[in-house]
């Protein structure tokens, strides 16, 4: 039986020189929304994907101010690869290929949102810098997952020819790279008045494109890619987002995933969620979307919610996902008496 969730009151609008703003919901999308698992990364293969991401996401566009992040992992890697081949220059550096990727991936989605909504509904895609600190822990313990899968055997032959990491994904190893946390987003005042004027905005691609700040305050791209959830998240607290959705192919988080026990998880609080359950999450996946998620809830008071992109409508009436927020209690599952710890799935 489904746990029974407290209503909570929707979050106040901000007053405008215009009137009461419109609600306005951030949405990251993941990976699978650009590219399924095991397909091959051409073309054709993501402008398909990205246009059933976008039917979905027009169902929500009116009357909302509408944010889109898209992560990259798949294209940067194709890209690094592409370059390593061509072996009469240099390979670019991810912060380059991070750019690149910005600009592809956000035309196929402004593409498909422009024939969706209409001339009436205006779309733009900005290439988003976000600035990390250079001294992160992070650029010593490489582990965001980028370009294909490969064999044992494969994945060998790379790390000793180019000097790659690589760790498990699934049954099969992908190369990693450092993922440095987000400190600022550059563009983040320039999103927000396109937001004011009614334009969804495509922005944060790949979590934006990593620079370090030197002592003379100059910016330097880094070898890194930045996690888009926690990218985004962060983005969302500085525009004042009512609503952020991390969207996956998965009905939320679970504990015990992949087994015969693996419970959903419905509601959390971020702190009861963070320290009781961490150790459940992978490290490349689902655990970034957990920490971007309970730090937008613990940073605003707002709610976060975890969720496949084909319950993007139920995601953003409350009715579905993982749902994170300061005013749920403990951590309460959606199968009758598996709340985990010292509370039942009854939140009060």
């Amino acid at each position: 039986m489904a746990v029974t969730a407290r209503t909570e009151p929707e979050p106040d609008t901000a007053p405008t020189p215009g009137g009461v703003r419109a609600r306005r919901v951030a949405v990251a999308l993941g990976g699978n929304a650009l590219l399924r698992r095991g397909e091959a990364m051409t073309s054709d293969n993501q402008r398909a994907n990205v246009a059933v991401a976008c039917a979905q996401l027009a169902e929500i566009a009116a009357g909302v101010d509408l944010i889109v992040s898209h992560g990259n992992g798949p294209q940067i890697g194709l890209l690094a690869l592409e370059g390593a081949a061509y072996t009469p220059v240099p390979p670019y550096p991810l912060d380059v290929l991070g750019a690149e990727t910005q600009g592809m991936v956000g035309y196929l989605i402004e593409l498909e949102l422009r024939n969706r909504l209409g001339p009436a509904r205006p779309v733009a895609t900005v290439l988003t810098i976000t600035e990390v600190d250079p001294s992160d822990p992070a650029f010593g313990a490489p582990d965001k997952p980028i370009g294909p899968q490969y064999s044992d055997a494969e994945a060998a032959g790379l790390e000793r020819e180019r000097g790659w990491s690589f760790a498990r994904d699934g049954g099969r190893l992908r190369r990693v790279v450092p993922s440095p946390e987000p400190r600022r987003v550059l563009e983040a005042d320039q999103i927000g008045a396109l937001l004011a004027t009614g334009c969804v905005v495509v922005c944060a691609g790949g979590g934006g494109v990593p620079t370090t700040r030197g002592a003379d305050g100059a910016l330097t791209g880094v070898e890194a890619v930045v996690d888009k959830d926690r990218a985004g998240a962060l983005l969302a607290r500085d525009l004042d987002v009512d609503l952020l959705v991390l969207a996956t192919d998965t009905a939320g988080a679970y504990l015990d995933f992949g087994t015969a026990d693996q419970r959903l998880i419905s509601r959390a609080h971020p702190d009861e969620l963070l320290a009781r359950c961490s150790a459940q999450f992978a490290a490349g996946s689902m655990l970034p979307k957990v920490t971007a998620a309970c730090d937008f809830a613990r940073a605003t008071g707002r709610e976060a919610v975890i969720g496949a992109l084909a319950d993007i409508e139920a995601l953003v009436g409350g009715s579905a996902g993982t749902r994170i927020s300061l005013g749920a209690i403990g951590v309460s599952t959606a199968a009758a008496g598996t709340s985990h710890g010292t509370r039942t799935n009854e939140e009060g």
